[in-house]
């Protein structure tokens, strides 16, 4: 299992994992202590048998975990919906009192239902492949060996381990701690940090930030604490959107209209009007049908869905689904640096003494500093990487010395210690961390180090401090500097173009770290971030919130930040109104990820980021960004575009049997002629346009900007529609006058529903112009093919009244056009 570990700067990055837990007092001689035997543990675990009986008695942790909804769901949620059911009611009345071609709509809804059902099926089968991939393995000693199972594999019993970035799987008992520190603040709301001690519990939900330790699991499956919490989160959901939500709202004010309407329109054409019943009855459904937005929300899911499967092959887990879309309102991102703008490893370049310390015993104590955590940071570990134990020094073999003292690394001190007997019976006590916490103010060494901040190094302070308790508050005080270990980092090739696509979409990007504000500028700025020269140490950042977001709006670059701090900034932000997104990879960003907006993890992060966050970066890549945001924009920009063409139907429809109800005249239109136009200026080219890319940024009040274009383009349609209707009643009589009425205004519904067409198509790309040419065609091809114009009941009779009927449409395009530039205008795009 991938472990994260605070660095002494106040970063976190990967360390490997090391399972075994050794005793803080030990004499430690040059084994490494991955290579430690299991009779080293304080406890070797459940044995093999032990495990099949707590199996057996069902004694396991078997809270279902699924990132999907399940095929059974899935075909539920597609099929048994409020329009499917009213729909079908009208499909099978059709099916036999009308030819076939009047019942093609209950095709058409098949037909949307199985893409919708295959299209999640297909996001589903991406998600649960990618969730197997990102699953957090905890390590747990069995038959006195550590191995990593999965979650549901834990039984009563078991002894888990645990490092900084663990989280806690289920509910325990402290069995072991090595200063020890847990997180509950997700479950209890407590800020601070809790030192475990052996025999204390700990919760299911919490996370290490600190030490390590092991745990007996005491409570396993649904007793544990945050069960229920965990499954919840872990599900993958389509709810929680504004866009979902924004179009429950207008299926809502559908019905609503849909419902007296149709009672009208049936009482209309089935007792007022003294017509063929059956023809009355396909002119009621006909007049019903068009009512019904039945495609939008499937349009909605499939391209969800679809996001989810592009998303999935860039090795991108989202954990919710709208955070697809939230990532795409996003107008302030919030980056760590370590594990986002530079890699996790680190390199030495150099060692300086400080105050004549002599340089074979500065590198004697670094060796001993890294043989004494088993958990090593990126920082120590490029210290053991430099300085291995058991290397020959030029006086020969160095014997190692004993740890009587150890301090794992906390993000509240900004360093780490170690307390040695050295080989001649000296002992000795050592801190390593950041400079400028370690040495006070004003001290001759902070420019020296300030110069190497500059260049964008990572420097890291030596200090022998009196022997006394490392852990207290004033360890601090007294030391002496010993040297200056100076890091250097390994930029990401592809952070400066993901910073550059940023700032070009016009989102603020803030590097937030527990580092040196100034070496943290200084990687900023040779990644090309806008505003890298405005940094600002976090120990001088004002406390009260308002004071907090201006101080986050004017700079770009904060260094020395508390996890409690980030957790404030991103607040800060929000009450500003701005929508934040926050990425991490460690322990101490648990907290802010918690609160932004949209979480996203890096795959090699702690277990506790990846829970927490919506969104998992399994290449840990975080060039992988932009596509997640472009994929959200794809889908927000376009279904706000479909949906104004779905609801623009439903008001024509709407308005179109009002207008019959009130002039006690008969419906215009039989179930097919509708069909017709839905299919080809909604249906086709609402799929297309829906899949199509799309970089705007995301915009709120989805209905209201929705129905600003749909209210006005479906009034004008009816209207246009409604008169050529009037006047085609007017000037045909005889046999077959209904059929020549229907037509025209047929063509006048058509040509005023493709100008709206042509509108939301804008801006135009030679695809867009060949769809709705492509659609044009369609209905001219039905037009002038003899059968199809007979299968459609579409025939214009004489030249007066289809040109009359062209007019009409010409103008109300014009109507469309300034109605729409004046919404335009008035509201905004």
């Amino acid at each position: 299992m991938t472990q994260r570990a605070l660095d002494s700067s106040g970063e976190q990055t990967p360390g490997p994992s090391r399972p075994a837990m050794i005793d803080a007092g030990a004499e430690l001689d040059p084994v490494h202590p991955m290579d430690l035997p299991p009779s080293a543990h304080d406890a070797t675990g459940l044995t093999t048998a032990e495990v099949a009986e707590r199996v057996a008695r069902g004694e396991v942790n078997d809270v279902p975990v699924r990132s999907s909804r399940s095929v059974t769901e899935i075909v539920r949620a597609n099929v048994f919906t409020r329009f499917n059911l009213i729909i079908g009611v009208l499909w099978v009345i059709m099916l036999f009192v009308a030819p076939i071609q009047d019942s093609l709509f209950g095709f058409v809804i098949v037909a949307n239902t199985g893409i919708g059902i295959i299209q999640e099926w297909r996001a589903k089968k991406t998600l649960d492949s990618l969730a197997v991939i990102g699953e957090a393995k905890p390590t747990v000693r069995r038959d006195g060996k550590a191995a990593e199972i999965s979650t549901h594999e834990i039984v009563l019993g078991d002894v888990v381990e645990l490092g900084p970035g663990d989280k806690v799987v289920v509910d325990g008992t402290v069995a072991e701690a090595d200063s020890l520190e847990v997180d509950e603040s997700l479950l209890t709301g407590e800020a601070d940090p809790v030192l475990k001690k052996p025999g204390d519990p700990v919760m299911s939900g919490s996370f290490v930030v600190a030490g390590g330790g092991a745990f007996t699991a005491t409570k396993v499956g649904r007793e544990a604490y945050a069960a229920q919490l965990a499954e919840e989160a872990s599900r993958f959901t389509l709810v929680h959107s504004e866009l979902r939500s924004g179009i429950s709202t207008i299926l809502k004010y559908v019905t609503w209209m849909m419902v007296p309407t149709a009672i009208g329109l049936i009482i209309s054409q089935l007792v007022v009007k003294d017509n063929n019943f059956k023809d009355s009855v396909a002119r009621t459904v006909g007049g019903i049908v068009p009512m019904i937005p039945e495609g939008l929300v499937l349009l909605t899911s499939v391209a969800f869905a679809i996001g989810v499967v592009r998303l999935g092959r860039k090795q991108c887990l989202v954990q919710e689904l709208p955070a697809i879309e939230g990532l795409a309102r996003v107008d302030v991102v919030c980056l760590d640096k370590t594990g986002t703008l530079t890699e996790g490893g680190m390199d030495i370049t150099e060692v300086r003494p400080l105050n004549g310390s002599d340089e074979a015993y500065v590198h004697q104590v670094l060796r001993s500093l890294g043989s004494s955590d088993p958990r090593p940071n990126a920082s120590l570990q490029a210290i053991i990487d430099a300085y291995p134990a058991g290397e020959m020094s030029d006086k020969g073999a160095e014997a190692a010395w004993a740890v009587t003292d150890a301090m794992p690394f906390s993000s509240a001190r900004k360093y780490s210690g170690a307390a040695f007997t050295e080989t001649d019976g000296t002992s000795s006590a050592w801190l390593l961390g950041a400079p400028d916490v370690l040495l006070p103010d004003g001290d001759p060494t902070l420019d020296e180090i300030e110069h190497l901040n500059q260049q964008g190094l990572r420097v890291l302070l030596l200090a022998r401090v009196p022997s006394g308790e490392l852990d207290a508050p004033d360890a601090a005080e007294g030391d002496v500097p010993t040297a200056l270990v100076v890091l250097e980092q390994r930029l990401r090739p592809d952070a400066a173009e993901t910073l550059k696509y940023f700032a070009q979409q016009n989102v603020a990007t803030k590097v937030i770290s527990g580092d040196n504000a100034v070496s943290v500028g200084a990687v900023a700025g040779k990644l090309g971030l806008a505003g890298a020269e405005n940094t600002l140490d976090a120990r001088k950042m004002p406390t009260d919130p308002d004071d907090m977001a201006t101080a986050m709006e004017q700079n770009a670059v904060f260094g020395r930040v508390t996890p409690q701090q980030k957790r404030d900034m991103v607040a800060a932000l929000q009450s500003r109104g701005h929508t934040v997104a926050m990425t991490g990879d460690g322990v101490n960003d648990v907290l802010a990820l918690k609160d932004a907006d949209i979480g996203v993890s890096m795959g090699s992060g702690s277990e506790a980021t990846r829970a927490v966050a919506q969104i998992v970066l399994l290449n840990n890549s975080f060039a992988t960004l932009p596509s997640v945001v472009a994929e959200g924009r794809r889908v927000i920009g376009n279904i706000t575009r479909v949906a104004t063409l779905f609801l623009t139907k439903t008001v024509y429809s709407v308005l179109l049997a009002i207008l019959v109800v009130c002039t006690q005249v008969e419906y215009p239109f039989l179930p097919r002629h509708l069909t017709l136009l839905s299919t080809l200026t909604i249906g086709v080219p609402a799929f297309f346009l829906a899949l199509a890319p799309n970089k705007e940024r995301a915009q709120p009040h989805f209905v209201r900007r929705v129905m600003r274009y749909a209210i006005p383009s479906g009034v004008i349609a009816a209207t246009a529609t409604f008169t050529t209707y009037l006047v085609a009643r007017h000037h045909y009589s005889g046999p077959g006058a209904l059929e020549a009425e229907t037509s025209a205004a047929t063509l006048t519904l058509f040509l005023v529903s493709m100008w709206v067409l042509a509108i939301i198509a804008r801006p135009y790309t030679w695809w867009r112009i060949g769809l709705v040419a492509a659609m044009g065609l369609g209905f001219l091809i039905v037009l002038v093919v003899p059968w199809l114009q007979d299968f459609f009941a579409l025939k214009l009779v004489g030249t007066t009244m289809p040109w009359a009927a062209v007019g009409i449409a010409v103008a109300a395009a014009a109507l469309l056009e300034f109605s729409w530039r004046l919404v335009g205008r008035r509201f905004g795009a």
